[in-house]
């Protein structure tokens, strides 16, 4: 098996369990999903590595893969999922 599906894997059997799977420097980091998004908007994207400010560094180091818009427009998403959500 190679390394993708090993992390597939991963992901796939904590999902079963209601967990999220990240990638951290440390590592892979687990986390119950339940108690993941009920974190601040910027925590989640933090976590997730999609602060506006990582989105634009990342974009500068891949001016090619044009992803980091994407990122961005989930950034701005979760943002206001959880601003709608705490009104």
């Amino acid at each position: 098996m190679d390394k993708i599906e090993e992390i597939k894997q991963i992901i796939d059997e904590q999902k079963a369990k209601g967990n999220i799977v990240v990638a951290t420097f440390e590592g892979l980091k687990t986390m119950p999903l339940a108690d993941f998004v009920e974190q601040d908007a910027d925590g989640i994207l933090y976590d997730l590595n999609r602060s506006e400010i990582v989105i634009y560094t990342l974009a500068k180091s891949n001016p090619d893969d044009l992803r980091w818009i994407n990122d961005f427009a989930v950034a701005q998403v979760i943002s206001e999922l959880k601003r709608v959500r705490t009104k």
